[in-house]
C-alpha cells in the first residue's frame, strides 16, 4: 500500500474510532450506573473512583465501570502504540504511569513525589502481574494477551490485528501495595480497509475447535447473577479441563456501545476440595445497566486455551434472539500470548 493510500485508510479508521464514540450517546441502550459487588473484578469497587462520577438521587455517586477511563485513582494508561495497520503484526507498547493524584496505596507512596513516573511492581492476579485485553469496537475481535515488562515499567506484546477500524485496549492490573485493582482502558486505531460488522445475534450456544459451550443463567442489571457455562466435545461433556489463569474458565463482559468492562471471577477454583475441571465453569456477574453484552470465555483443554463468544442481553428484549449468535471470537490462535 502506498503511502497516500495508508494516510487515507489510518484517516478513516480514526474516524470510525470517534465516530463511533461520538454514537455511543445516541445509539447506545440506556446506561444507569449500579453498585457492584466488591467481589467483581472488572469494575474493582472502591470510593475513590465513584467521586469522578456524578452524585445521583439518594446521595449515592454514580460508579464508573471498569475500562471506561484513562486515568483513575492516580494511575494512568499511557499506551505508546496509538495505531498498528491491520494484518500485520507489530509490537503493542504501554506504560501504567503514577499520575500524582490519588492515594492507592497503603504506604501512600503514590503522591507528588511519584508523579510521571512508570509502575514497576505489581501484584499477580490469576498468575500474571497484569491481563491485556484487546477488543474491536464492533465486538467481533477479541484478544487476551500477557505481555511483558522491562525494568523501566515498559509492557510490551506482539499483537495482530485481523480488521481495520477502532479498537479498545483494556489494562487489568493491581499495582503492589494497592488498596485494589482496576482497569483503565484506551483507544487504538488501526489501519486498513474498514468494513463494520454488526453485533452477532443472541445466543446461548457457542462452537470453537469441536467444542461446543452451552451458556445457562442470564445477566441481570444491578444484580448479581450465576452464569454457568458447560463444555463438551464432539457431543461429551469435557470432565478433564486444565487450569488457567488460576482456575477451570476466565470470563470477560464487554458492554456494547462504550465496550464498558466486566471482568467476573468463577465461584470456585482447582484444589478447593469441590470445583470439579468441568463440564461446567461457573461464575457470579452483575452488569452494571440493561443492554446487550458479547462475553468472551477462555478455558483450556488438551494444553490449549480457546475462546468460545456469545452475546447476551441484561434486562429488557434481545432483539433476534432467535437467531444464531454464540460462535468464536475471531481471534488467531485462541487469541492468546503470554
Amino acid at each position: 500500500m502506498n503511502t497516500g493510500l495508508k494516510i487515507t485508510a489510518f484517516a478513516a479508521a480514526v474516524a470510525a474510532t470517534f465516530g463511533t464514540a461520538y454514537g455511543v450517546g445516541k445509539g447506545v441502550d440506556p446506561v444507569t450506573s449500579q453498585k457492584k459487588p466488591a467481589s467483581e473484578h472488572g469494575g474493582h469497587g472502591g470510593g475513590e473512583e465513584a467521586d469522578a462520577g456524578k452524585k445521583q438521587g439518594g446521595g449515592h455517586a454514580a460508579e464508573v465501570p471498569g475500562g471506561l477511563q484513562i486515568s483513575e485513582r492516580g494511575y494512568t494508561l499511557d499506551l505508546k502504540t496509538a495505531r498498528i495497520d491491520a494484518e500485520k503484526r507489530e509490537q503493542l507498547r504501554f506504560t501504567i504511569v503514577r499520575d500524582g493524584s490519588g492515594k492507592n496505596d497503603k504506604d501512600g507512596k503514590n503522591g507528588k513525589d511519584d508523579k510521571g513516573k512508570n509502575v514497576t511492581a505489581y501484584e499477580k492476579e490469576h498468575d500474571k502481574e497484569l491481563h491485556l485485553i484487546v477488543a474491536s469496537r464492533d465486538l467481533t475481535t477479541y484478544r487476551h494477551l500477557h505481555p511483558a515488562r522491562a525494568a523501566d515499567g515498559t509492557w510490551s506484546t506482539p499483537v495482530e490485528l485481523p480488521e481495520a477500524g477502532g479498537y479498545r485496549v483494556f489494562a487489568d492490573f493491581k499495582p503492589q501495595g494497592a488498596q485494589e485493582g482496576l482497569t483503565l482502558g484506551a483507544d487504538l486505531a488501526v489501519a486498513g480497509k474498514y468494513d463494520p460488522a454488526g453485533l452477532p445475534a443472541h445466543d446461548t450456544k457457542a462452537s470453537v475447535d469441536g467444542y461446543e459451550v452451552g451458556l445457562k443463567g442470564e445477566l441481570k442489571p444491578g444484580k448479581p447473577a450465576g452464569l454457568t457455562l458447560n463444555v463438551s466435545k464432539n457431543g461429551k461433556p469435557v470432565t478433564d479441563l486444565q487450569p488457567y489463569l488460576g482456575s477451570y474458565g476466565h470470563l470477560v463482559a464487554l458492554r456494547s456501545g462504550d465496550l464498558a468492562y466486566l471482568h467476573v471471577h468463577p465461584t470456585g477454583e482447582p484444589g478447593d476440595g469441590r470445583t470439579k475441571p468441568g463440564p461446567g465453569v461457573s461464575f457470579q456477574a452483575t452488569a452494571p445497566s440493561a443492554g446487550a453484552y458479547r462475553l468472551f470465555l477462555d478455558f483450556k483443554h488438551e494444553g490449549k486455551v480457546r475462546t468460545a463468544a456469545f452475546t447476551v442481553h441484561a434486562g429488557g428484549s434481545a432483539g433476534g434472539a432467535d437467531a444464531g449468535g454464540g460462535e468464536t471470537a475471531e481471534s488467531g490462535d485462541s487469541g492468546h500470548a503470554h
